[in-house]
């Protein structure tokens, strides 16, 4: 199983953006950090996600993913598969058309506490 946190920023809202990726995997530690151009924070949030199971299907293929972000947006639009926002659709759809590849893709909310890691890597993708 391959642990993924993932975290979006902005500076400004919208403004420019970044996506942090931090995975555990097979006793590896895999950072990223993504500029994503501007975006709203919650965008940026989402495509944090799009762009760890992009990695993930590069990476780690067939495995069975279990993501983590302080999003609970993301999270909870994920895990009811709904959204009312035209602009989180798109993502939404993305992401189910990116993790329809794996055999299990599990999302959890965690504090923001606990995705420091990914948080710092968003932070320095807005600086690249």
């Amino acid at each position: 199983m391959i642990e993924v946190y993932t975290d979006g920023a902005s500076s400004g809202n919208p403004g420019k953006s970044g996506a942090g990726v931090y995975m555990k995997a097979n006793g590896n530690i895999y950072e990223y950090a993504i500029p994503l151009g501007v975006r709203s924070n919650h965008e940026a949030e989402f495509q944090a996600v799009i762009e760890a199971l992009k990695i993930c299907q590069e990476h780690f293929p067939d495995e069975i993913l279990s993501f983590r972000s302080d999003s609970r947006i993301v999270v909870d639009t994920v895990e009811k598969d709904f959204t009312k926002n035209k602009t989180f659709l798109p993502l939404l759809e993305e992401i189910k058309k990116e993790s329809n590849s794996f055999p299990y893709f599990f999302i959890k909310w965690i504090s923001e506490s606990h995705n420091k890691h990914a948080d710092e890597l968003a932070r320095k993708a807005i600086r690249i």
